[in-house]
């Protein structure tokens, strides 16, 4: 097992009516900037809930935030920021909102003159406005960690950023607000939720067992409640462990002492960046290309995941071959392509080189635990998944 460090000081409330301890969670005094997304906090009753908490405070709102936070919207944000004087931040949404929100904490602060540098440079956050998050859609688990992922349309861009100081103050995470959720985004949250997973599990065999024994864990009860949750989001049961799998999915736990490989994401972020495509689903495209081609590194742990969380039997290349084969048609089954071909998208053929050339202009394409996934690999990927 590697070493590491794990510090995760955000505090969860988890569970129903959480929200009623909003008054106590943020300091007195606090001018509020609450951020949220497409207005529909103010139709399942939740901006009512919150509303309701901040009576006391200082309050001013900004909605409109986009399902991939977009730089343009988020500058205005900053604008209403500084011109008020904004001390702390509350975030009620999904991850885009949360992510949004984190790169508002980082730029509040930021002294240069452009804040698009924090992500295009990379630029480590160590101190951010600080701000706290009610949890509305679960799936990205940005509710409990410290990275975010900002697009810019303009440029065609999509970047992750981080940094200690973007770790939310509290998160209140209360299940009942999945009953309201469309199929659309249960079927992605599950879908990120797991692909989340198996970015930090889907490598080589290592001697954390622990840490694979959570994740198959995980995995296997996202598998195993996906259905029902799809058909009764009302059943809080089923609901609260579905928000509990997104959160420890993300959280920072089962990716400590072991290599985590995160070139899936890399690549659906540009298919996003390109056709706006669900995140979620941009992960559904690639994970089952991605695995295909890498097939021989991750032999060996794909068999395990076969074996343990699919209960497949035989040989490892055939436990291997059929554990992708099951993982796409369980994504399927959610009603989520798998193909870039299954979504309405212009010049199909051409984007995986469009796809290279746009990541070597960021910097040069080395991806994959083993660090060997270089843009020509990238093209080949892409080039199955159509």
């Amino acid at each position: 097992m590697n070493n590491f460090n794990l510090h995760i000081p955000t505090q969860l409330y988890f569970g129903k009516d959480q929200h009623k301890e909003l008054s106590r969670l943020i300091p007195a005094n606090s001018k509020i900037l609450l951020l949220y997304g497409g207005g529909s906090i103010k139709h399942n009753g939740i901006y009512e809930q919150v509303i309701g908490e901040l009576s006391s405070f200082d309050v001013i709102e900004f909605g409109g935030i986009e399902a991939n936070p977009q730089y343009t919207t988020l500058s205005k944000a900053l604008e209403v920021i500084k011109l008020n004087e904004i001390n702390f931040l509350l975030a009620v949404g999904g991850g885009s909102v949360i992510d949004g929100t984190k790169f508002l904490a980082s730029a509040a602060l930021y002294e240069g003159e452009h804040p698009w540098d924090i992500l295009e440079k990379g630029l480590r956050t160590e101190i951010g406005l600080p701000f706290g998050t009610v949890l509305t859609l679960p799936a990205t688990g940005s509710e409990m960690n410290s990275g975010a992922v900002i697009s810019r349309k303009e440029t065609g861009q999509k970047l992750a950023m981080g940094g200690p100081g973007l770790f939310p103050v509290f998160s209140i995470a209360d299940p009942t607000v999945v009953a309201s959720l469309p199929k659309r985004q249960l079927a992605n949250g599950i879908v990120d939720a797991f692909t989340h997973v198996m970015e930090q599990y889907m490598t080589y065999p290592t001697s954390a067992t622990l840490q694979d024994r959570i994740s198959e864990g995980i995995l296997s009860t996202l598998i195993e409640i996906a259905p029902e949750v799809m058909s009764t989001p009302e059943n809080f049961e089923l609901a609260a462990n579905f928000m509990w799998c997104c959160n420890m999915a993300l959280n920072g736990i089962i990716q400590k002492g072991v290599p985590t490989d995160w070139s899936i994401h890399a690549i659906g972020h540009e298919i996003t960046a390109a056709y706006g495509i669900d995140h979620a689903r941009t992960l559904a495209i690639v994970l089952p290309s991605m695995y295909r081609y890498k097939l021989e590194k991750k032999e060996l742990k794909l068999a395990q995941y076969g074996r343990r969380v699919l209960g497949l039997t035989g040989d490892d290349r055939k436990v291997a071959e059929q554990a992708i084969d099951q993982t796409e048609d369980f994504f399927r089954s959610l009603g989520i392509g798998t193909k870039l071909s299954d979504y309405d998208v212009d010049n199909a053929s051409a984007f995986p080189q469009s796809c290279v050339t746009s990541m070597e202009k960021q910097r040069t394409i080395i991806l994959g635990e083993h660090k060997d996934i270089r843009s020509k690999d990238v093209k080949s990927i892409l080039e199955a998944a159509i």
